[in-house]
């Protein structure tokens, strides 16, 4: 059997969508751009495509800005402010629990001569709104914060967040790639000025995304060379891509309430059997405050790498964190913030949920890792040590 349970690295394209892709990989191959009739037909797919997204946010068309990721939108909401804003002040606020494309934006802005505030989160990866407020003052230019952590699905409150960012006179940002599979983003009723997204989290295509950028919100350009984008983000229109993003959005509105209370079924369940069948765990993450696809523990002594290969030995795909660092030994930097020890962080593993897994394969994924967790303990000098052996170098 074959696994797949790292939905919230990314999802299979619905064929679907794929169907309504197809067109303009050759039939409708245009440059959206240009002025003869075959760009004139593209550009109406893209402005459909553009329409059909700003309503299910409910923002207007011109506000929306295709990328070509998640990252890319994320790079340009933090380094387009800043540097816009850089005459008003020098300081930018994140979570310490950012994406790395957040996270590295900010680091570059920091090398770069600004100053950069990482608020803390609890223990279950809540960033609280009392440290926003302590940590804002009259040269903050931007906030950022994203709506649902990628690795443990902690919702943040991010309309209290932007309230408070707006009363300082700052932007607020917020990536909101986890959010938007599982839940119904209103930008102007959460009060955001930019909003990133990525297509292939919601069943659409990879390689594309969109910044949400508030009329009247300047911010400077982060790719130049081209006209594209209302003159703000060169190169091509990946026509086919942002059809089969605004295709696989408006496709998981139909079902969203539905997918969530069977994806949430299919977590609930797993883990019940984890927490009833495997001792020494740590569930990280907030219980009552999370989406309902993802479900992360620390398996404790034991190594994170270990219980992948197993797992992926067994046929089952999960992760030690975000796949965009994955090939990193590193930690978890989202763990560390939310205070787990660094050699409980190391045995930790992500389980994502979606609406093709079913029950068998939850079981299946369960039954595996409990064997795994068994095997690799028996091969543990710490956990020797535990049950009262002696460890002997």
């Amino acid at each position: 059997m074959k696994v797949y349970a790292d939905h919230a690295a990314t999802t299979p394209c619905d064929k679907r969508v794929v169907e309504q892709m197809l067109p303009y990989f050759s039939d409708e191959f245009g440059n959206a751009d240009s002025q003869h009739f075959f760009g004139r037909d593209t550009a109406k797919a893209v402005a459909d495509a553009r329409e059909t997204i700003a309503r299910i946010v409910n923002c207007k068309p011109n506000e929306l800005y295709f990328t070509g990721s998640g990252t890319e939108a994320d790079n340009w909401a933090v380094k387009g402010v800043a540097l816009h804003r850089k005459d008003k002040g020098d300081h930018v606020i994140i979570s310490a629990i950012e994406h790395h494309a957040v996270l590295g934006a900010a680091d570059w802005l920091e090398n770069n001569g600004f100053r950069v505030t990482r608020l803390p989160v609890d223990e279950t990866g809540l960033v609280r709104v009392e440290d926003l407020e302590k940590a804002i003052d009259d040269k903050t230019t931007l906030v950022s914060v994203m709506y649902v952590n990628n690795e443990v699905g902690t919702i943040q409150p991010i309309k209290e967040l932007a309230e408070v960012a707006h009363r300082h006179g700052a932007l607020f940002h917020s990536d909101c790639v986890q959010a938007i599979p599982y839940m119904n983003v209103d930008v102007k009723e959460l009060g955001l000025d930019l909003m990133s997204l990525s297509g292939h989290k919601f069943y659409g295509p990879k390689g594309v995304g969109a910044l949400y950028v508030r009329n009247g919100v300047k911010l400077d350009k982060l790719i130049c060379g081209g006209g594209q984008e209302r003159a703000q983000r060169g190169g091509t229109t990946n026509t086919p891509a942002v059809v089969g993003m605004a295709a696989a959005l408006s496709l998981s509105r139909e079902t969203l309430q539905a997918d969530n209370e069977y994806v949430r079924s299919l977590r609930d369940h797993f883990e019940k059997r984890v927490e009833a069948e495997i001792p020494f765990i740590r569930q990280n993450g907030n219980k009552q405050h999370r989406v309902p696809s993802v479900s992360n523990y620390s398996f404790e002594y034991v190594e994170g790498e270990g219980i992948l290969m197993l797992l992926d030995f067994n046929g089952i795909a999960v992760s030690s964190g975000s796949a965009c660092s994955s090939g990193s030994l590193d930690p978890s930097h989202v763990l560390l913030a939310m205070g787990v020890p660094v050699e409980v962080s190391h045995g930790s593993i992500r389980f994502s949920f979606g609406k093709h897994n079913t029950m068998e394969e939850t079981d299946y994924i369960a039954d595996k890792l409990k064997e795994t967790i068994s095997k690799l303990r028996e091969m543990s000098p710490l956990f020797d040590l535990k049950k009262g052996g002696t460890y002997n170098v």
